[in-house]
């Protein structure tokens, strides 16, 4: 899992929040937190995380893809790079109303984003370019409430790329290994220029012939063609935890290989499908035991199944339709607490709707004797 903050938290806005709501919320954070302001040594890093919250979720496409999969879903599409190209406008925006027309504080934004003296919109990523991420796989699958309870764990064979098994995931000839770019000189990264009003930009980029990488493979590997990666298939196993719910959980490192780069992860889509006897409601159980009429009358001890196992309940004398009896601790698992929920059980009376003539007569009988 991600040890990022959520963005929504870092900026202190809801995740219904409007785009002029995390406009004006960032604007107060960055007078706030912004190192030519703020000199306390933590400012730096505070000024990062909320630029790069903002960068998220200022741009509609990128905070669909936050909303649905979190830190993963965006780390594992976008570069760093990527994420702060498409909100550079909207820096531009709110920096010129902060810090004027002229530039002031311009240039300090990105030297701070970055870590080195650029102008702004040049971007070099925190501490260089990050390493490239392997895409995220889905995988859905349906569990029981049985499974719910007691936890369960699901092996599955993911098709997907794996390293090399020749070159190991160099891309070269084994005994060869990768030249310097002659492009970009082994820096892994080019420069491309433009202006927009007063400020001239300058962003740096990937180099396209060397992907960033600042080597190319001289003489490629012949099993994958110099590409380091090739088609397979990978056994994955993993515990789903007792008390899970529907949703989508992430497992590190299980996506698609990437050679020189950071695998992307497996993301486990979990539907937890209707029970037959049971309905639940976070942790608490509901279920329903239909008695006869005479039970209901005359009270009865009864068992009543549960997802671990039977109990006993007595029904009193006199019970009324739609009685609850709850089973303390009955319940489903606690997720991230201690502890079950509870088994809530309604009572259902059946009256009969056909009698005989005998039974009629008895009943009669009964009513007139309460007279």
């Amino acid at each position: 899992m991600s040890s990022k903050r959520d963005y929504y938290e870092v900026l202190g806005v809801s995740k219904t929040a409007s785009d002029n709501e995390i406009k004006f919320q960032y604007r107060k954070l960055a007078l706030k937190f912004h190192p030519d302001r703020n000199k306390s040594k933590d400012a730096a890093e505070h000024f990062k995380e909320i630029s790069e919250a903002y960068a998220v979720l200022s741009d509609s496409k990128k905070r669909k893809i936050y909303d649905q999969y979190g830190h993963a879903g965006v780390d594992g599409k976008y570069s760093t790079e990527d994420i702060f190209r498409g909100a550079s406008v909207n820096f531009s925006d709110i920096f010129s109303d902060l810090f004027g027309r002229s530039g002031a504080g311009f240039d300090s934004i990105f030297e701070t984003l970055l870590g080195q003296g650029g102008r702004f919109g040049e971007f070099r990523g925190f501490g260089g370019f990050e390493r490239r991420k392997g895409a995220d796989i889905l995988y859905e699958t349906t569990i029981t409430l049985e499974d719910v309870f007691h936890g369960k764990k699901i092996q599955v064979d993911v098709k997907k790329d794996v390293e090399c098994d020749s070159c190991k995931g160099s891309g070269c000839t084994p005994g060869t290994s990768k030249i310097t770019c002659s492009s970009c000189n082994g820096q892994g990264q080019t420069r491309q220029s433009r202006k927009m009003g007063f400020t001239a930009f300058v962003t740096v980029v990937s180099c396209s012939i060397c992907k960033g990488q600042g080597k190319v493979v001289e003489k490629p590997c012949k099993n994958c063609k110099g590409i380091g990666k090739r088609k397979g298939t990978r056994h994955v196993s993993f515990d789903v935890p007792a008390g899970i719910d529907t949703g989508d959980y992430t497992i590190p490192g299980e996506g698609e290989y990437v050679p020189d780069g950071i695998n992307g992860d497996l993301i486990v889509r979990i539907r937890v499908k209707p029970h037959s006897q049971f309905k639940s409601d976070g942790a608490d159980i509901f279920y329903d035991q239909e008695i006869s009429m005479i039970d209901a009358v005359l009270g009865k001890e009864i068992n009543i199944p549960t997802l671990g196992s039977t109990e006993k309940i007595k029904v009193e004398p006199g019970c009324q339709p739609n009685t609850i009896i709850k089973l303390k601790g009955k319940g489903l698992p606690r997720q991230n607490s201690w502890g079950h929920g509870d088994q809530y059980v309604r009572l259902i009376v059946n009256i009969p709707k056909k009698l005989n003539k005998h039974q009629k007569q008895l009943l009669e009988e009964f009513k007139n004797s309460l007279d």
